[in-house]
């Protein structure tokens, strides 16, 4: 089984997805292994899920968890949120703080009973669950959830991103549907070549749903293919983030390339931006979160953006060979892409 929620901004209420997370978690009865990079839940989620976390305790199930927690050190775009450990420890099971040193522990997901997974782009946050697009996964396969399980007993022995995500890729069957867990930081830059190389391949349509575009690989064969029109490449990016990436790289000056690329991506392709909130402490997320790639029938989809820092963080992507889920995903990026207006581009155009 493989399924698929998206969440759009406004599009649904957040209590419902705080109710089928805590739903999620009431059916374990062996093991919980949560690995959650943001959780600030405010009530009445908040009470949903700490009753539905201490139910699991309360019945015997081994619930761990292991959570990012914030550091003074640059950060780069988009900015992290403030998560609270208090958040974490108010569960009151066996928790885990990973400094995001060098990098952000940015997984969001759920291992249940060693057989099912709950994954994708959304955080444990009101916001996520509201006014940010997001896609959940969830599925059944002891096989994939063994993968995920072996990148979460990384990070609960070492406490460290670094070296984290050392599971090598390798797909299996779900349902008669090949799926592929990959993780980083040990394959970012695999993750990011193999994405570039899918692309490369495709022949019908490529739609990309993501924050920013700052991966080199990526980069470089999206500006390539929007030169070359010879493919239907559409997609929707974070506006307010593309603009810090743009001041970012122009204050680099080793970063001009990728000012070129990304300007010929968002010029030659169909890309639309969300004018999202700037970040600032308290102010509302309303980013445009979600983290879903459509080359062909392959989907990629999980906490990743296409971006360099990506590939250092904790991060984990489902790559699926479907062709009804791949035209579920492209036509989600196309509804959210509907909604915005076209992408900035660098100064001078």
């Amino acid at each position: 089984m493989i399924e698929v929620r998206e969440l759009t901004d406004g599009g649904q209420d957040p209590m419902t997805v705080a109710r089928e997370l805590a739903a999620f978690i009431g059916e374990a009865r062996e093991t919980l292994e949560l690995a959650l990079y943001d959780c600030r839940l405010v009530e009445p989620q908040a009470a949903v899920l700490v009753d539905a976390v201490r139910g699991a305790a309360a019945r015997g199930v081994a619930v761990r968890i292991v959570n990012n927690v914030d550091h003074d050190r640059p950060i780069p775009v988009p900015p992290p949120p403030q998560g609270d450990p208090d958040e974490i420890d108010a569960f009151g099971v066996p928790t885990r703080h990973i400094p995001g040193v060098p990098d952000l522990m940015h997984h969001k997901y759920v291992v249940r009973d060693g057989e099912t997974l709950w994954s994708g782009s959304a955080n444990w946050t009101e916001d996520s669950w509201s006014r940010e697009e997001n896609v959940i996964v969830r599925l059944v396969s002891r096989e994939v959830c063994a993968a995920f399980r072996e990148d979460f007993e990384q990070l609960w022995r070492t406490r460290r991103v670094e070296g984290s995500g050392a599971v090598n890729p390798r797909a299996v069957a779900v349902d008669g549907v090949p799926v592929t867990a990959w993780f980083c930081p040990e394959h970012g830059e695999d993750l990011s070549q193999h994405i570039a190389t899918v692309l490369g391949r495709a022949r019908r349509r490529i739609r990309i749903a993501s924050p920013v575009l700052t991966s080199g690989p990526v980069l470089g064969t999206l500006a390539e293919l929007a030169g070359d029109a010879r493919i239907d490449l559409a997609g929707v990016i974070d506006a307010t983030q593309i603009r810090q990436v743009f001041q970012q790289w122009r204050a680099n000056g080793r970063a001009g390339w990728k000012l070129a690329s990304l300007g010929a991506v968002l010029a030659h392709a169909e890309f639309t931006g969300k004018p999202s909130t700037p970040y600032a402490p308290g102010a509302v997320h309303d980013y445009m979160h979600a983290k879903v790639t459509v080359a062909d029938d392959v989907v990629f989809v999980g906490s990743f953006n296409l971006s360099h820092s990506g590939e250092r963080n904790a991060e984990n992507v489902l790559e699926i060979v479907d062709p009804a889920l791949a035209d579920r995903m492209a036509a989600f990026v196309d509804a959210i892409r509907a909604r915005y207006p076209p992408a900035p581009l660098p100064e001078g155009g």
